[in-house]
């Protein structure tokens, strides 16, 4: 069975993307290309019993088999050895990329406590989107009870696309939930830059300092 959301691209997100982008041929069109999941484990990762039940957990989530991923390099300050278990991975392509956007989208997002919207700043130079989710059992596939610890994820969504503006609509057209707010704190109060604000703190104080001294000694 063809996925809801594959579906919906060939039929109605193709078209609105081409009059959004002002695009005249629809192979211009940006799309998503394949979406890859990594889980770190750190020094959980030499322990083979919690590195299987992380496998597990993430086969659970992505409906397919993941890798263990291997150092490349000995890092004697971050205790990693050159060919130890890193973490896992896995790559997801066609019908199962779609399946999972869905998922992720509609279940998966909603469930995170305090969530005030996926940041604009995970769209690097290949025009590509990356995040972080801190606690992988906001997944339904997961057993919460069978879970031995939480650990966290990084998805990233590989696109074919030429311009940020073109990810950023390509990511909107599929409901992800985008926050446009920048500088805004844990609880939605908006962050103070102190440095800006002592900085036109003193520069207010000197302007009176020199509006007084100019209005005595005319």
């Amino acid at each position: 069975m063809t996925p809801r959301l594959k579906t919906a691209y060939k039929k109605e997100i193709t078209g609105k993307l081409m009059s959004k982008l002002t695009l005249k041929n629809k192979h211009q069109v940006p799309k998503i290309e394949k979406i890859i999941l990594n889980m770190g484990l750190g020094e959980d990762a030499s322990d083979g019993k919690k590195l299987k039940a992380s496998v597990d957990d993430l086969a659970l989530i992505a409906g397919q088999k993941p890798i263990i991923t291997k150092f490349k390099k000995s890092i004697s300050n971050f205790k990693t050895r050159k060919g130890s278990n890193a973490g896992a991975k896995v790559t997801l392509r066609s019908d199962k990329m779609y399946e999972f956007i869905d998922r992720l989208v509609n279940i998966a997002l909603p469930r995170i406590k305090d969530f005030r919207g996926l940041s604009l700043k995970g769209i690097d130079n290949s025009f590509n989107y990356s995040f972080g989710i801190k606690e992988h059992i906001v997944f339904p596939e997961v057993n919460f009870d069978k879970v031995d610890k939480i650990r966290g994820l990084d998805i990233t969504i590989v696109t074919k696309s030429k311009s940020k503006e073109g990810t950023i609509e390509l990511l909107k057209e599929f409901n992800f939930p985008l926050n446009n707010k920048k500088n805004w704190g844990k609880y939605g109060k908006k962050k103070c830059n102190w440095k800006k604000f002592k900085e036109n703190k003193a520069g207010k104080e000197i302007r009176k300092k020199k509006s007084s001294f100019e209005k005595n000694y005319k």
